[in-house]
Formats: structure tokens, C-alpha cells, sequence
């Protein structure tokens, strides 16, 4: 195809020639280019589109493009008076060629991304440079490479008064790793746009997506899958780009670092599939990943598994999965409607974001559905009490609800390097005091000795972490909580919902706080989350 293309671009010279007077030249023809930089700088040659082809005793020849106007021709003649000046029309393309060997690109060593090196001002310094010097496409795929390879989520392109911030979020913290200038960041942003079908002329948020080969330094290649978020801000257009490196090992139950009790509930939802089972967390929780989870083990050749998805994050065989495009007026609502009429044994909702679509999904509960479905909420309780909404005080549809889960992703240490100690009398008492209002069935630890673990750090893992792990919460609907909803004419608040289960459930923060005294995190990772 791009010999066709250049075949093309080389007739269409031959006839502009003919047009215009001038000897044409294929530069393909030539065995040899020898360069001759002392008659013309390389700055001449950019700005008057010229290109010195031979010269010897007898003249010089100069190829020159359509573009090149009759007033430089004039002046190449007077400057060089005392020979022979000729002229050659050749191609675009010939002239880029050239340029390539008057002009050759710096050749640009990619160097990996090291946070600890990189959360400095040199080390910003230092990828910034390297961004600077290449082409637009090689800057976002160089950006999406590193990101991989660092197993990050995301990548946050902000716009400042003078310049433009890149951020890694990696294990969930954010880690500045570049500055842009306006102009290179245009060239990004052109490149990015052109690549997730977005504008940068939009004065409304927007949302794009890449599926895309990159390949490495090391000349594999990597499948990626990115969501891209832009939204216009004073400054300028800013994007974060979501990485979805799917993993389908990793989508199972006993991948997701369940407790013995958090297994059984899910293990038994796998059972005995009915009723409405909320995920709810913030952006970047692992929602998506437990609720694949939990349908890669629902998957039997007996039960047809529907998803209706914005978009769809990660294809899984065995499935019928629905993009749902609600920037173009499709709806999560309509959608699930119509699904219900597929005769669906599991739903999976991307995202439950209005009281219609909540009503449907408990309806559709009812009748013996497993409904799965997202919800944004700061904790079970709080969401409990936001789809009770939807209910209209219908104790039906309070039935229908089987289980609520809130959960935060937490950085799990890295063992090798982590640090023991012994927290002071008042983290000491803040620790017993939560341990002591777990529920009766869960196995609290020995409080005579408590040993909690700091971060470490090698030359491998600066900051001491490797990997996240889920805390959760997981309400189910018991006899007093069924009761406690179900009463007419009163709102139910999130503490009332609190003070009811916790008997039965065990918080996040108690979570958090029983992978803390094992060892698995640090107690500040858990205050940092659970707020």
C-alpha cells in the first residue's frame, strides 16, 4: 500500500514538472546520495525547501519541491554566481528522505520509569526530556508502556497555568512522574484524541476508548485495553487514561482474598443465585474485579449470563455482553428491559446510577434473577439506605435484596522487607477497642503482644508495598435488618442500619484493622483509606 502511495506521489511530480518547466528526478534511482553540507545549512534547507543533490567542477544541482518558490531559485543562482546552478523537481517524500541524511533524528534511550527516582525533581526532569524529543504517537505510547509496567491503573494528564503534570497511580497513590510543555502536550493530546475517537475541541466531557498493540523496548508486545476520561477545565483539556490489563486467571473467588466467612456468603449467592447483590466503593475499588469474579463462577453451560456494561471492560468467554453508550442517550433502564425479555438466569449492571434503573433491577430480583450491579456509595449502610429510594417502602423489593458489599483496595506490604514494632499505649488501645467490637463469630487475634509492620525498602521495591488486596464489608439481609427496613413512614438512617448489623457484619475498618496485626498492611494504609 505505501509503495502504491508513493508510486502515485512520484507521477503526480513527473506531471507537475512537465507543467512547470523543470527536469523531474526519482531519487529512488540513485545509487548513491552523497551529501554535500558546507553549500547550505541545515536551516536553509527546512525554510527554502531545497536540497543540494551533486555538485563538482562543472555545477551544482539542487532538487527542489513544488513548494519551493522562483525567488529562492533566484537567489541559489546569485549566490553561487561563479558555477553552474541547476534545478530538479522531486517529491515531498524524496525531500523528507534527504532531510533524514542531512538532518538524522537524535536517537532517543527510553529509560524506565523508577518511582523512587522519578518522584524527584530529576528524575521529572529526566523523563520530561525524553518526552520532548519524540514524535506524538511515540510520547503516549511510551506514557501507556511504563504505565503497564509499573502495574498501574491509571494515568492522569493535568493541565496547569504554564505547564502540563503526569501522574501515575500506582497501588492506589498517585506518583508525578513528568511536566509537559503546552505545545507538546497539543501533540499528545492530538495523538491520544485521534486514537480513542475523542476531540479536543469539546467544551463537554468525554469518553473514548483504545484497544491497541504497544510494543516494548524489547521488541514484544503488549494488548492493552485504556478508558480515556477528558474533561475541559480552565487550563485546558485534561485526560485520565484507565488501564484495564485483564488477567482472566485472576478472576476467581479464591483470587480475591477472601476470609473463610466473606467465602461462604458469596460461595453460597454462587449456590443459590437470586436476589440483588450490590458491589459498592469508589472509582479505582476493585468493584469490576469482584463482580467478574464472582460471574466467571457462575459460568455453566445451565445458566445464560447477560451484562449490560459503559463500557465493557473485559470480554469473558461464555457470556452475552451489551455495550450500553449512555453519552449517546442509551440508558442502563431501557437496556435491562430488554434484556428481560432474553430470559436471563444472571444480570450483571455496569453501574446502577438512577432510581429507575434500581427499581427494575429489584423487579427483576423478584422474579428470580441474580442481579449483580455496581453502586457509588461510602459504605454498605450508606448505599442500603439510597436504594431503599427506590423501593417506595415496597417490602417486597426489600426482600429482593441479598447482599450489599462496600470495599477499598489497600497496599499489601512486601514481606521481605517489611519492618516489625510495637505501636504506643494510645494506637495500642485505638487497636484493642476495635478488635473488641468485631461480631462473635469472627476469631479475634492474641492482644498480648501486638506487633505491627512499617514499609521496608530495597533496591527493587523503594516503597515497600507490592500489590493490593480488597477490605470489605459485606451486609446481608437478616431477619432484624428485613425488619428495621421494612418499617412504614420512618427513614432509616446509615447509622440506625450500623447499630442494627453490627452483630453481623464485620466493617472495613475492622477488616483493615485484622490484615494490619497479620502483617499484610500497615495500620496508617488502613486510616489512609478508611476515613
Amino acid at each position: 500500500m505505501a509503495q502504491d502511495q508513493r508510486a502515485i506521489e512520484e507521477a503526480n511530480t513527473l506531471q507537475r514538472s512537465q507543467l512547470l518547466g523543470l527536469r523531474y528526478l526519482d531519487t529512488r534511482t540513485l545509487q548513491q546520495k552523497p551529501l554535500y553540507p558546507d553549500l547550505l545549512g541545515k536551516q536553509e534547507m527546512y525554510d527554502q525547501r531545497v536540497i543540494p543533490i551533486v555538485s563538482s567542477e562543472d555545477g551544482i544541482t539542487f532538487g527542489i519541491t513544488t513548494n519551493t518558490s522562483p525567488k529562492i531559485r533566484d537567489s541559489l543562482r546569485t549566490k553561487f554566481n561563479d558555477r553552474r546552478v541547476q534545478f530538479v523537481l522531486i517529491s515531498d517524500v524524496s525531500y523528507k528522505e534527504y532531510m533524514l541524511l542531512y538532518d538524522p533524528p537524535e536517537k532517543v534511550v527510553y529509560s524506565d520509569i523508577e518511582l523512587n527516582d522519578a518522584s524527584s525533581e530529576h528524575g521529572i526532569e529526566h523523563i520530561s526530556e525524553t518526552l520532548d524529543k519524540v514524535k506524538a504517537d511515540d510520547m503516549l505510547a511510551y506514557i501507556v508502556k511504563q504505565a503497564f509496567r509499573l502495574k498501574a491503573s491509571d494515568i492522569h494528564l493535568e493541565n496547569a497555568d504554564d505547564d502540563v503534570g503526569i501522574r501515575l497511580r500506582v497501588h492506589g497513590v498517585l506518583h508525578p512522574i513528568a511536566r509537559l510543555s503546552k505545545e507538546r502536550y497539543r501533540m499528545l493530546t492530538g495523538a491520544l484524541a485521534s486514537a480513542a475517537n475523542v476531540s479536543t475541541s469539546s467544551a463537554d466531557p468525554q469518553t473514548g476508548q483504545i484497544n491497541r498493540s504497544f510494543q516494548l523496548e524489547d521488541s514484544s508486545e503488549i494488548e492493552v485495553n485504556l478508558r480515556v476520561e477528558t474533561v475541559p477545565t480552565v487550563h485546558g483539556m485534561d485526560a485520565v487514561l484507565r488501564l484495564f490489563n485483564f488477567d482472566p486467571d485472576m478472576l476467581h473467588l479464591d483470587k480475591l482474598g477472601l476470609s473463610d466467612y466473606q467465602q461462604g456468603i458469596i460461595g453460597d449467592i454462587v449456590q443459590h443465585p437470586s436476589g440483588l447483590v450490590l458491589i459498592v466503593g469508589p472509582t479505582g475499588s476493585g468493584k469490576s474485579t469482584t463482580l467478574y469474579s464472582i460471574i466467571n463462577e457462575l459460568r455453566s453451560p445451565t445458566n445464560k449470563i447477560i451484562t449490560l456494561e459503559d463500557p465493557v471492560e473485559y470480554q469473558v468467554e461464555g457470556i452475552t455482553q451489551i455495550p450500553v453508550n449512555t453519552q449517546e442517550g442509551s440508558s442502563f433502564d431501557e437496556n435491562l428491559r430488554a434484556v428481560l425479555r432474553l430470559d436471563p438466569d444472571t444480570i450483571m449492571i455496569g453501574e446502577i446510577r438512577d432510581t429507575e434503573t434500581a427499581r427494575t433491577a429489584l423487579q427483576a430480583a423478584l422474579t428470580g434473577h441474580l442481579v449483580l450491579s455496581t453502586y457509588h456509595a461510602s459504605s454498605a449502610s450508606a448505599a442500603m439506605t439510597r436504594i431503599l429510594d427506590a423501593t417506595d417502602e415496597n417490602p417486597l423489593f426489600i426482600s429482593a435484596i441479598r447482599l450489599v458489599q462496600a470495599q477499598r483496595l489497600i497496599r499489601k506490604l512486601d514481606d521481605s522487607t517489611k519492618q516489625p514494632y510495637q505501636p504506643d499505649n494510645m494506637l495500642r488501645q485505638q487497636i484493642i477497642d476495635v478488635v473488641d467490637s468485631l461480631p462473635e463469630y469472627v476469631q479475634r487475634p492474641d492482644l498480648s503482644n501486638i506487633t505491627l509492620y512499617s514499609p521496608g525498602a530495597s533496591e527493587e521495591n523503594p516503597f515497600g508495598f507490592s500489590g493490593q488486596v480488597a477490605i470489605r464489608e459485606l451486609m446481608v439481609m437478616t431477619s432484624e435488618l428485613k425488619e428495621l427496613l421494612q418499617q412504614k413512614g420512618k427513614k432509616v438512617s446509615s447509622d440506625r442500619i450500623d447499630e442494627v448489623v453490627k452483630s453481623s457484619m464485620t466493617t472495613m475498618l475492622q477488616d483493615g484493622i485484622l490484615r494490619a496485626l497479620a502483617g499484610e498492611t500497615t495500620i496508617e494504609e488502613i486510616y489512609r483509606v478508611v476515613r
